[in-house]
């Protein structure tokens, strides 16, 4: 526990269904950053998990009931330790951190107990906001080959690219390699205006956009121009053997099963890869298997790769996206029970 964070547990009084904890800060500078602007965080933290917490100089006391206090707790202090180590806190790290005491109150089979992993880049630290991002960061710094498969929304495509960077900056891998089936495209590129590249551009452009998110612009430009980043539509792999790099398949629901045989077999001496798709948004024309399906089913089990899969629950962007993919998902499942009764 961390020398500037004291527990001070009490008894809020003789009923066993509310609890009361006091925690008591040492740091009175970041205060203010753990209560956010107008306690903001504090009042978030008290709608999501139904607790109360009052602040009193440098002490906050949370009481409600016992399980609800003691995520509370957790809240509070994993969200205190990322100051101490100069992690900024915004509404995205508090709901984050409500997820993971959420995650382990339910105790989620994808929470790994040892310590939440990071990612670390220049940037700074990329930390996990649910369970599932969790066992997927660890996967992607244990395993050779991981399959990230959810919804939208889930950061798998984010974290993948986050740990490119950090491997090329640490100098374990010498490039990254970023691919995406152009699928929508079709035979229609020829239409496009402009040559090849500014054809498949806006077909790639979620991954320069998380490459911007890590790396300043010029050195973006620069490693590209270097080819130490490369950002390239999957048909562009085929005949390659990509060697000490970090390689990602976005979207790869849309690969046809020879395209996904034809990605994973460019693997070559010192690479590491990531393959991160929805299988329930296949665009692929009616009749086409996914080669992203059929890889779920003839890999699992095999050593050396990893599966981790995502729901609703994991997704971080604006909370009513989770409610949207929640509400398709079970619109899905009334289809499927449907059909079969028929």
């Amino acid at each position: 526990m961390s020398n500037a964070l004291a527990l001070r547990p009490r008894q809020a009084g003789p009923s066993s269904e509310t609890r009361s904890v006091t925690l008591q800060f040492e740091d009175n500078a970041l205060l203010p950053l753990l209560h956010g602007e107008h306690d903001r965080h504090l009042a978030r933290i008290e709608g999501r998990l139904g607790v109360k917490v009052a602040s009193r100089g440098n002490r906050l006391t949370i009481s409600g009931p016992p399980a609800q206090t003691l995520m509370a707790e957790q809240v509070l202090r994993g969200l205190w330790r990322g100051l101490e180590r100069g992690v900024s806190i915004g509404v995205s790290e508090v709901e984050g951190a409500i997820r993971m005491a959420e995650g382990e109150a339910e105790q989620d089979p994808r929470l790994p107990l040892q310590d939440i992993p990071q990612i670390r880049t220049r940037r700074g630290a990329i930390a996990p906001r649910t369970p599932a991002q969790s066992a997927y960061m660890e996967a992607l710094a244990r395993h050779e080959m991981v399959f990230g498969l959810g919804p939208a929304g889930t950061g798998k495509t984010y974290l993948a690219v986050a740990q490119g960077v950090a491997l090329l900056q640490s100098g374990r891998v010498d490039r990254i390699v970023l691919s995406r089936p152009a699928v929508e495209a079709g035979e229609r590129l020829g239409f496009l205006p402009g040559d090849m590249k500014e054809k498949v551009d806006p077909y790639l452009r979620p991954l320069y956009d998380a490459l911007h998110d890590m790396l300043p612009a010029e050195q973006v430009a620069r490693r590209l121009a270097a080819g130490e980043i490369e950002i390239a539509p999957l048909a562009f792999m085929r005949g390659r053997t990509l060697s000490h790099c970090f390689a990602i398949l976005d979207e790869a629901q849309n690969t046809t099963p020879a395209q996904m045989k034809m990605f994973l077999t460019r693997m070559g001496e010192g690479t590491r890869m990531a393959v991160t798709g929805d299988p329930s948004q296949v665009d692929l024309p009616p009749g086409q298997k996914s080669g992203l399906v059929e890889a779920m089913n003839v890999l699992d089990g095999v050593p050396g790769i990893g599966f981790i899969r995502f729901d609703e629950r994991d997704v971080v962007r604006h909370p009513l996206v989770g409610r949207i993919v929640a509400a398709y998902g079970a619109m899905e499942a009334r289809t499927t029970r449907d059909g079969l009764r028929k």
